[in-house]
């Protein structure tokens, strides 16, 4: 097969999948891939988990989809389980993070309207990624994803992140909301310090803005608690995620509560996949697997993978840093190391490089300690055999 026939939109890696079970992928081949990558934080069960292949099956087999032009018990459901885990109002559901954060970004302009804000600014930082739509491009601060697609839209005043003067300094009347990662995926993994949410939250309190969290990442169990906000007891005005929220099944959320709950009505916003029933029902399977044991352990095996990638990599000056939240680790290096997904590729270990020089590791929640053991071993052979060719070199 091809793909002549595709928009070339993907540096694809030049590897099939045909199969996949719990960390393991198979290739064409039949040859085994440990992967510490989850499709980008979304198979947080691993692939093909029984409860989420029992509930796509089920509800195939009774309706697939309706519109939203009728209720939708099951929608109903997992609106009512996520809100009763976010401790949030109410759901608007989508297909993916993007489009999450796009109803995100509307809510915040009918907030300032409504203020009588007539140009309405979204404070964003640097280094966040937030999608690829015109609003969320606009959004994301990434001038390589941006370029070709001028003019952006207007709206978003860029700040350093986890710099709380910086906001304090933004602040004027056009700022009617603040749109943040707690933990930035592409960026880098950067996780925000200790305290930084919940002054972002006193501030939006103090003057009026809505605090809009980008936990499209973070969420679903990837940092240790359901929503990576949990941890810091702060509640957002909005929320949104996807990624794990169906396990691969595509599905997003933009969760409100308090000033941006009442803010859509009929005919402002709408999708018509948003929140069918095969969607749902999947969604809460995942929901169900994750609280059941499998949540808990997710701080304690972060830990672990860093506390392992720190001994086994501490004779390597090109490493910096090993850092991150729960199953979301990033090994600075000294230097750009893309090279580095074919190497581990070709050693049966899928990873990722981002901001040029982070490896980032998303592994599936679910990792055996062998496993992770495994995982480590391979990844330190190849980055020490890359710092042997770079020393000779």
């Amino acid at each position: 097969m091809s793909e002549q026939f595709l928009i070339p939109t993907y540096a694809r890696q030049p590897i099939a999948f045909v199969r996949g079970q719990g960390v393991w992928l198979y290739d064409e081949q039949g040859k085994a891939y440990l992967d510490a990558v989850s499709g980008v934080a979304v198979c947080n069960l691993g692939h093909c988990h029984p409860a989420v292949v029992q509930a796509l099956r089920e509800q195939s087999e009774r309706l697939m989809h309706t519109s939203n032009l009728y209720r939708i018990p099951v929608q109903e459901r997992l609106a009512e389980r996520l809100c009763q885990l976010s401790g949030m109002d109410k759901v608007f559901f989508g297909n993916s993070g993007a489009e999450a954060n796009e109803a995100a970004i509307k809510l915040a302009r009918l907030h300032g309207r409504r203020r009588g804000v007539e140009k309405p600014v979204v404070l964003v930082m640097e280094g966040s990624f937030h999608g690829r739509t015109m609003a969320t491009l606009s959004a994301t601060a990434n001038q390589k994803v941006q370029e070709g697609f001028g003019p952006l839209l207007e709206g978003f005043r860029r700040l350093p992140y986890d710099d709380l003067d910086a906001v304090h300094q933004a602040a004027d009347d056009n700022v009617v909301a603040v749109l943040v990662e707690p933990v930035q995926g592409e960026g880098g993994v950067n996780a925000a310090s200790p305290g930084y949410l919940q002054k972002l939250r006193e501030l939006c309190d103090q003057r009026g803005w809505l605090l809009m969290l980008d936990e499209i990442q973070t969420g679903n169990g990837r940092t240790g608690t359901y929503f990576a906000c949990q941890a810091e007891q702060v509640r957002p005005d909005v929320l949104t995620t996807a990624k794990g929220l169906g396990n691969g099944f595509p599905i997003g959320a933009c969760l409100v509560s308090g000033a941006a709950s009442d803010l859509f009505g009929p005919g402002n916003h709408g999708s018509t996949f948003g929140g069918n029933p095969l969607g749902c029902a999947v969604a809460l399977a995942v929901i169900d697997t994750l609280q059941d044991g499998v949540l808990e352990q997710v701080a304690d095996k972060g830990e672990a993978l860093r506390t392992q990638l720190r001994e086994a990599l501490s004779d390597l000056s090109l490493v910096q840093e090993v850092r991150g939240r729960g199953m979301m680790v990033g090994i600075q290096l000294d230097r750009p190391c893309g090279e580095l997904v074919d190497r581990a590729r070709e050693a049966g270990l899928l990873i990722n490089v981002t901001a040029g020089s982070v490896i980032r590791l998303l592994p599936p929640l679910i990792i055996s300690d062998a496993e992770r053991d495994q995982l480590v071993h391979t990844l330190s052979t190849v980055i020490h055999r890359h710092a042997d060719e770079q020393e000779a070199s």
